[in-house]
């Protein structure tokens, strides 16, 4: 740790405040400090009021400083707060005397990169950290918590040593082929198979929960101009965000706005109605409608009762190569007009749902709908994930049905082992016990300078 830099960098967010918090972690942490400051920091954890200097042994602002000592700091390294005032002039000026004093400019990410290098975190509570300052639901906020404190990784390691011990017992049948008993054949390890992989299925299914809550779902609402699309985005969102007329064609560009139904966030979608026309500003609305269909988690239809329609005949006119049930929810609005009741049916196997966005009627259902249909059912201890956590645990999961296979058919101990071995090596790049240097570089290089 001696051979390692001294890194600064402004820790709070830019722009004016009452105060700016500035950390130096690294060997020369307290050095640079004290000459900054011409006197000895405190004790450890102590906020200590003092003057800042710059070069020429001038006064450039005064706060606290607060030294927490190696190895029971987060970097794990020795790390100093430097707590001035919050202006930007004095923040990056304060900052400069610290690269003259022989500190560097600390990269996105890389006091947790240390954190992570020195065993303070592992890469999911690492992960989390970000994920606790950018979520924007309360319960996606809880959930990374949960993933910083360490049910993640708790319930990844716990797979993970079923794992191993399931390794061992395969390596012995191995290492000891003269013993009379086929240990291979005699049920205990495909049991054990059979038990690690329904464990990685467990934890798939919470891990699913939490990447809805961290990256939510994207939902389209498209349809014919006048169908009520912009009254049904306003309903949903709560707020006059779509401006609603009776005249065709309102919407020319797409509208994007963030809420939250159910706990779940979602990133809604207002886009122009699709028809044919000669309007160019119009038909460039349309190209960008079609662009945010094709890119949706999940389309809302909206067609208008009163007009007798076919939703699946204008779902296969508009955007043919999107209709799929997993992916596609009919909404019949104006059911105020027609006398027919808000409620949800099964229209030829995709949801349909009868609504008056104008009433609001039985927009309840449809946000009920929208989170059912995206499998949304978050628990009390729902953990964040990532995408890049699905995918390690979808790899192993390959991984054991190989293992699982050599074992079966083939009865084929060192290509079950080596299966395993995979296995544990993809699971294991989730809290970073396996992973490559690009993709840490990858994950710290996505968080916030000074953190």
């Amino acid at each position: 740790m001696q051979n390692r830099t001294t890194i600064a960098a402004i820790a709070t967010p830019p722009g004016r405040g009452g105060v700016g918090v500035i950390r130096l972690s690294g060997p020369k942490a307290y050095e640079i400090a004290e000459v900054l400051t011409k006197k000895e920091l405190d004790q450890a954890r102590y906020a200590g009021f003092r003057k800042f200097y710059d070069a020429n042994n001038e006064v450039m602002d005064e706060g606290l400083a607060i030294c927490f000592p190696n190895p029971h700091s987060f970097t794990g390294e020795d790390v100093v707060e430097l707590q001035g005032h919050g202006g930007p002039v004095i923040q990056n000026a304060l900052l400069g005397r610290l690269f003259e004093l022989g500190a560097i400019a600390a990269k996105a990410g890389e006091f947790s990169m240390r954190a992570f290098e020195n065993g303070k975190l592992d890469l999911v509570q690492a992960e989390a950290i970000a994920d606790l300052i950018d979520a924007t639901s309360q319960a996606a906020a809880r959930s990374a918590v949960r993933s910083l404190q360490g049910a993640f990784s708790t319930k990844v390691n716990a797979v993970l040593e079923q794992l191993i011990h399931l390794r061992l017992h395969v390596e012995a049948a191995i290492d000891f082929p003269e013993e009379e008993i086929d240990f291979l054949a005699d049920g205990k390890i495909l049991n054990l198979l059979d038990g690690v992989a329904n464990a990685v299925t467990a934890v798939q299914q919470s891990a699913r929960q939490g990447q809805l809550l961290r990256e939510g779902l994207q939902v389209v609402i498209a349809g014919k101009p006048n169908a009520g699309k912009s009254s049904l985005l306003n309903a949903l969102a709560g707020i006059e965000r779509a401006i609603v007329t009776d005249i065709a064609g309102t919407t020319r560009d797409v509208l994007h706005e963030k809420i939250t139904l159910n706990g779940l966030p979602i990133t809604l979608t207002d886009t122009a109605g699709l028809r044919e026309t000669g309007d160019i500003v119009e038909k460039e609305g349309i190209r960008r409608a079609i662009k945010e269909i094709e890119q949706a988690d999940l389309l809302l239809l909206v067609y208008d009762l009163s007009q007798g329609e076919d939703p699946l005949a204008l779902a296969q006119e508009y955007f043919a190569d999107h209709i799929e049930p997993k992916r596609l929810i009919l909404i019949g609005n104006k059911c105020d007009l027609t006398g027919k009741r808000a409620e949800i049916l099964d229209y030829q196997g995709f949801r349909h749902i009868a609504v008056s966005a104008k009433q609001e009627t039985g927009v309840q259902s449809l946000i009920d709908a929208i989170t059912a249909h995206a499998g949304f059912q978050p628990e009390e201890d729902t953990f964040i994930a990532r995408t890049r956590h699905l995918d390690a645990m979808k790899r192993t999961q390959e991984y054991l049905a190989e293992a699982r296979e050599q074992l079966v058919v083939y009865n084929a101990g060192e290509l079950v082992a080596e299966s395993l071995r995979l296995a544990q090596n993809a699971l294991g790049e989730i809290t970073g016990d396996f992973s490559a240097d690009d993709l840490l570089g990858k994950i710290f290089g996505s968080f916030c300078i000074g953190k």
